[in-house]
């Protein structure tokens, strides 16, 4: 048996006073009930506090806190962790609080936002963090009414007696409840009872957004605190020689460091170190290899044509596939890198005293942010302490903790506490990227218009496995080679959200549809047949779930009404990434002889649907980001640098540039599968296959609108 954390009325008082006040901002609870009482610190509450176990408190006024672990970047998990643990206590939405839970490896075990994983990992131990508690509730009340815990039930933040409808409010059993032992197990509900998940709920923390309330990291603040800016060098070259002399002068300015192939410049306010960082005059030179966009392009068609290449799967005999299909088609789709581009750029905070550093800022991996510390400083991970603020997006760039480490080098080097703050100029020169690749596929058919063979060859910059060997079409198909080439580059790549699959679901839906046409078969038609293959007979390894992919399909098709409008051209695209499965259609009309994109219709498949709200969003803002990046992002550079430093030059899509966007979600009752990701993968394969089918003009590289066969299509983007 788990022994609960005793606690006395003093604390949870001090608890439900705080939490009556909400969260005021990022780092500090402050109650409105006095204002005497002393602002509490998100690490003193959570010392202090005396939980019914790592993710919830009760105060006696029946003000429930919710700490929610997994850094909150936008994708809303700061009101459906919370929503999960409500459901299972059965409280009353109206009195729950809810709190960024700081780093603490004890009470949580996977802190991080990626990969879209935090939903199902936490799921199971969400609700059963609320069902113990709910649990240990009705065994306080059976207690005091002297009745059995049988003929109890909760609703809305009260223990009722189902003969008598005597009611107790969470608040006067918690004291009692707080005495007892948690059991080792405990009943979760049916999902067919549940109230609160499954219904739209707003963000928790829309109020403090939208009335400017400093939530993230850019607002942190702390007396005595000195601000840093960093000049990064251009990638894969060395400092040759420093002139700081003008710098030096601007007031404000109070030192120059150069440390780490960098030059970091210190003063009072970022305003003057913007400033004095223009003014430094750095001499580079080559340290290895110093790349240009031109030479990547060179480096494309010589691996690709190249005899080495690590195979990632191998099926059949794939050279007899070909050698006998009565056709063969083959295509290369290649992409760019791309800058992550949050709306706040990288920015943290660090204060290092002798062998003890604190940590606040925003990150998506706060365990990686202390001990990458730990290791540059050669302290103990348990000597830093990480508060997580809000972070303004990430979506993969938050996962390095290059800009934590920056920050704890130079409050060592000035024995100061240090704000560092990264420009958008920085955040797009020295950040890390989505990495550039190009892929050669070739499909093998028969008389029959059966795909008997299919070939694909990844060649990526710094890219890792630019391929995913065990998705669809892998086991649909019986002779099949995949294989793979990584470039290693001076330049930094990180995961962009939905890494690899971002592109290669993109490159892939498109060549499928080149090869349905070949085939003179419906492109849905021509998936399905290939998926019942799959199901029928697989071949090799699946890594994915057949008739998941085929629910979503058939449900796209079904709301889109494929094929049924001679006036509307469509194109389709279904992927499986992150264990979430997600159809598009994009429907295209033609207005005065133009191609007009109207809208686009989803199909997901990620499970439950905790906060419809939520996944809503989550699927639009997936369909926005894929399209937009699609259709105009693109980072070229020349002698190791950008030459797109801001949105003036690095083209992001505009809120007038979004069609409407028509979302359904297929019920099958499964634990949640994730939802960060997913939505974005299909999507540039659906508006390119749209606009082939309208125009004819196959796209076959990003973004759209630097390629030929794109310039006069003129395409328009209206809601319908």
């Amino acid at each position: 048996m788990a022994n609960l954390t005793k606690t006395n009325r003093r604390d949870f008082l001090k608890i439900a006073a705080t939490a009556s006040g909400g969260l005021f901002i990022g780092f500090y609870w402050s109650g409105c009930d006095s204002p005497k009482m002393k602002v509490l610190t998100n690490e003193e509450v959570l010392l202090n506090a005396h939980n019914f176990n790592s993710y919830l408190t009760i105060s006696p006024t029946g003000e429930v806190v919710i700490y929610s672990p997994n850094p909150e970047l936008g994708q809303n998990i700061i009101t459906s962790f919370p929503m999960v643990v409500a459901e299972e206590l059965d409280a009353d939405w109206k009195k729950v609080r809810v709190f960024q839970a700081n780093l603490d490896t004890e009470k949580y075990d996977r802190q991080l936002t990626g990969g879209s994983g935090a939903m199902p990992h936490s799921w199971e131990r969400l609700r059963k963090a609320g069902a113990t508690a709910r649990h240990l509730l009705i065994a306080a009340a059976a207690t005091k009414m002297n009745v059995d815990a049988s003929t109890l039930s909760t609703s809305n933040g009260e223990v009722i007696h189902k003969e008598s409808g005597k009611k107790i409010g969470y608040g006067e059993l918690v004291a009692d409840a707080s005495k007892l032992t948690a059991p080792e197990e405990v009943a979760l509900k049916d999902p067919k009872d549940f109230k609160i998940i499954g219904t739209p709920v707003k963000n928790v923390e829309n109020k403090a957004m939208f009335t400017g309330q400093p939530l993230y990291g850019l607002d942190f603040y702390r007396e005595g605190m000195l601000h840093a800016m960093i000049q990064r060098p251009p990638f894969g070259m060395k400092i040759k020689s420093v002139d700081d002399a003008a710098a030096r002068a601007i007031s404000g300015v109070t030192d120059v460091v150069t440390f780490k192939n960098n030059v970091a410049v210190v003063g009072k306010s970022t305003w003057p170190l913007m400033k004095a960082k223009k003014l430094l005059k750095i001499e580079y030179e080559p340290d290895g290899v110093v790349e240009s966009t031109f030479d990547h392009d060179r480096l494309f068609a010589e691996l690709l044509n190249g005899k080495t290449a690590e195979v990632k799967r191998k099926d059949g005999d794939v050279d007899a596939a070909f050698k006998n299909a009565a056709q063969v088609i083959t295509s290369e789709y290649q992409c760019p890198f791309l800058s992550h581009s949050p709306m706040e750029p990288q920015n943290f905070f660090a204060h290092v005293q002798g062998d003890k550093v604190e940590l606040v800022g925003p990150t998506q991996t706060p365990d990686r942010a202390r001990n990458d510390t730990a290791q540059l400083l050669g302290i103990p991970p348990e000597n830093i302490t990480v508060q997580i603020t809000r972070l303004g997006g990430g979506f993969g760039r938050r996962l390095r903790a290059d800009f934590v480490t920056e920050a704890a080098e130079l409050s060592k080097m000035m024995n100061a506490p240090i704000k560092l703050t990264w420009s958008r100029e920085d955040d797009m020169t020295g950040g890390a990227y989505r990495p550039a690749v190009r892929y050669r596929f070739q499909a093998a058919l028969d008389e029959s218009g059966n795909m008997i063979g299919y070939k694909l060859r990844g060649v990526g910059i710094n890219a890792g496995n630019s391929t995913r060997e065990n998705n669809f079409p892998s086991g649909a198909v019986e002779n099949v080679l995949i294989e793979s080439v990584d470039h290693k580059s001076a330049i930094t790549t990180n995961a962009w959200r939905a890494p690899i699959t971002n592109f290669l679901a993109y490159a892939e839906q498109s060549f499928l549809d080149e090869v349905a046409l070949a085939a003179k078969k419906d492109p849905v038609q021509f998936r399905l047949d290939l998926l019942a293959k799959a199901k029928a007979s697989p071949v090799g390894e699946l890594q994915y779930d057949v008739d998941r992919m085929i629910g979503v399909i058939k449900m796209a098709a079904e709301k889109s009404n494929w094929g049924k409008d001679a006036n509307v051209m469509q194109g389709f695209s279904v992927y499986f990434s992150h264990r979430s499965y997600v159809a598009q259609v994009a429907n295209i009309e033609m207005e005065n002889n133009q191609p007009v994109l109207k809208k686009i219709v989803a199909a997901t498949d990620c499970g439950i649907v905790v906060n419809p709200t939520g996944a809503n969003h989550q699927v639009r803002g997936g369909i926005v980001d894929g399209m937009g990046h699609a259709m105009y992002g693109n980072l070229t550079f020349e002698n190791g640098l950008p030459k797109q430093k801001n949105f003036d030059t690095y083209r992001l899509i505009r809120m007038k540039e979004v069609p409407e966007i028509d979302v359904h979600y297929v019920q099958n009752g499964i634990d949640p599968t994730g939802l960060g990701e997913p939505a974005l993968p299909p999507t540039g394969g659906a508006v390119a296959n749209a606009i082939f089918k309208a125009t004819g003009r196959r796209l076959r590289s990003q973004p759209f609108i630097e390629q030929k066969e794109f310039s006069d299509i003129k395409l328009q983007i209206k809601r319908a």
